[in-house]
């Protein structure tokens, strides 16, 4: 090689070099630690050094499918370790998202953090373990939106590219069906809030059969949830369907979405069900992929894997998400009343995404914190073009021990340019998720929607 272009060749080699390391496949060795030093779904098994986290210590509660809210008593019975402040922020700032160092500062005279003992009970069924170790070695992805190779668990429990754990959180284990009575509500500066109810089923056709003898791939073109919902109230909204077949796959090909609009008196295609556009009847205070923190395909970003950090996330939030609190006791001015989340330290995989030159979004960049037992997005840092925290993200994270998954219950959006906030997945004041109801494909197709709403 000509000596003058050496240094040009060394630079591209040094600048492809993290790109190769971070989409190398998982090495025979590193899967081997699943199940051992790592859990089945990827997680480090041992506590931290200093013993503020503790060691995955999975739990054998059991519970009904219905009509039974998140709950583990002897967790809701303790005492707040220490609380977070304006004053004393920076002694914990590195263990801070910078959502939360945003309303601290923002609000040094009500916001705080009151911080708990660190529980790790998430598990999953055993199905789901083993076929996770499997996805490991088998599972493979081309670009950011087409996956391929993975059935029935996690499909990279050992991430190494920034899609991965987002991939994770998008097709993580939550039993095969569930119905959930999502109760929203948009909270003014001063306090004053509107509800929206939401009635949602989902099938999770990934895990709807997983002891067939050809469980369903994830791959480009199969979908792997079948979303529906219906607006309840208020009445200008009332009767509004959403449908959507997510899928693997770039742009329209990775989702199928119609909407039925009660003015129209017909439900048609929907393309517009997508990205930084607005959930109907949200008033902008949602987007589409701000749904259960974030969905949908990833092709107007780039990923980056930045590695873990021990961060102070809403876990095991079984108050604010139960039904001794009130709609009207979450809300208070300019943030949730303080009292009633509970913090926890805890390893997340942080993620960070750059919105593409050649893709519009409106937000530039967003950086997520991915709880490393449930693969749950539990945090999110959403950057404007300019590069100032536009909004921030946060879902209050429960265990569903009765089929074994854990959720966000409830999910918060602070809108740092209004001084508004919006609340989602709320299920205080009405009935807790039901995971017994048998759904059927047919439920979700966009002729049974047209005649059940035309009755």
């Amino acid at each position: 090689m000509n000596r003058k272009y050496l240094p040009l060749a060394l630079g591209l080699l040094s600048a492809l070099t993290p790109l190769a390391a971070a989409v190398a496949a998982v090495s025979p060795e590193e899967a081997a630690q699943l199940g051992k030093t790592l859990t089945a779904v990827g997680a480090e098994r041992a506590g931290n050094a200093d013993g503020t986290i503790p060691e995955w210590t999975p739990s054998e509660r059991k519970g009904a499918l219905s009509g039974e809210y998140p709950s583990i008593p002897e967790i809701e019975a303790e005492a707040a370790l220490f609380t977070i402040t304006a004053k004393n922020m920076a002694d914990y700032a590195e263990h801070l998202t910078a959502g939360h160092r945003e309303l601290l500062t923002r609000f040094p005279d009500s916001y705080k953090m009151k911080v708990y003992p660190s529980h790790r009970t998430v598990t999953f069924p055993e199905k789901t373990q083993q076929e996770t170790i499997k996805n490991a070695t088998r599972a493979h992805l081309d670009g950011v939106d087409n996956p391929s190779g993975a059935y029935v668990g996690f499909p990279f429990p050992i991430p190494k590219s920034g899609a991965e754990p987002i991939w994770n959180h998008r097709v993580k284990y939550r039993g095969d069906s569930v119905r959930r009575f999502n109760n929203q509500m948009i909270v003014q500066p001063d306090g004053h809030f509107t509800l929206t109810k939401i009635v949602e089923d989902v099938k999770f056709t990934y895990y709807a059969d997983p002891d067939a003898a050809e469980p369903q791939e994830l791959k480009p073109g199969a979908d792997f949830i079948r979303y529906l919902s219906e607006t309840v109230s208020p009445p200008r909204y009332a009767g509004t369907v959403i449908l959507v077949h997510e899928k693997a796959g770039f742009g329209t090909e990775g989702r199928s979405a119609w909407l039925y609009a009660p003015a129209l008196k017909r439900i048609r295609r929907a393309p517009a069900v997508c990205c930084d556009n607005p959930y109907e009847g949200t008033d902008g205070h949602m987007f589409y992929d701000q749904i259960d923190m974030y969905n949908g395909v990833l092709e107007r970003f780039t990923w980056k894997l930045v590695g873990k950090r021990e961060i102070y996330i809403p876990y095991n939030s079984f108050r604010i998400a139960g039904p001794s609190v009130k709609y009207a006791d979450i809300a208070a001015p300019n943030h949730v009343n303080p009292e009633l989340p509970r913090y926890e330290l805890h390893r997340v995989w942080v993620v960070e995404a750059e919105n593409r030159p050649d893709q519009r979004h409106t937000f530039k960049k967003r950086r997520f914190y991915v709880d490393e037992d449930s693969w749950n997005v539990v945090a999110i840092d959403n950057y404007d073009h300019q590069d100032q925290l536009m909004q921030f993200q946060e879902g209050h994270l429960v265990p569903i021990h009765a089929s074994l998954w854990a959720s966000t219950i409830p999910e918060v959006i602070y809108h740092l340019n209004s001084g508004r906030y919006f609340v989602t997945s709320m299920i205080n004041e009405d009935q807790p998720y039901d995971m017994s109801l048998e759904m059927t494909d047919r439920n979700f197709s966009a002729e049974n929607v047209q005649k059940r709403t035309s009755k």
